[in-house]
């Protein structure tokens, strides 16, 4: 269990990622992981930690992790939305933490999608 001040440090540290969100939201990239009970049971919990793993190690502050429930393709699990600002979302699919350097690299440092790891080429298939 934690502490008060853990708890307390954590809720400021949270806010103040918010609060920066709400003001630079027009230049945030953001990664939007499928955490609904199918995600979770294909592995995207895992994957999710990568993400936050690979950004903070690259220091990329203009670029937010959330999470959100179903999206409807279970079979297509895990699944992961990179949207950058000013550009159509890109879906990723079968997203294993393995693949989460390579898209983090190419993708949201350098702009362009990895497209044998997206649900178009998975549709393909």
């Amino acid at each position: 269990m934690k502490s008060l001040a853990e708890l307390e440090a954590i809720r400021k540290k949270t806010l103040s990622r918010i609060n920066l969100r709400n003001e630079e939201k027009s230049e945030t990239t953001r990664v939007v992981v499928g955490m609904a009970t199918c995600g979770i049971a294909a592995g995207a919990r895992p994957v999710m930690l990568a993400f936050m793993d690979e950004i903070e190690k690259r220091q990329l502050s203009h670029v937010t992790v959330s999470q959100t429930g179903c999206i409807g393709m279970c079979r297509l699990e895990p699944m992961v939305d990179v949207i950058l600002p000013g550009q159509e979302k890109v879906t990723y699919v079968h997203v294993k933490p393995e693949m989460v350097p390579r898209i983090v690299a190419e993708h949201i440092v350098n702009g362009r999608p990895v497209e044998e790891y997206t649900i178009g080429a998975a549709e393909k298939n």
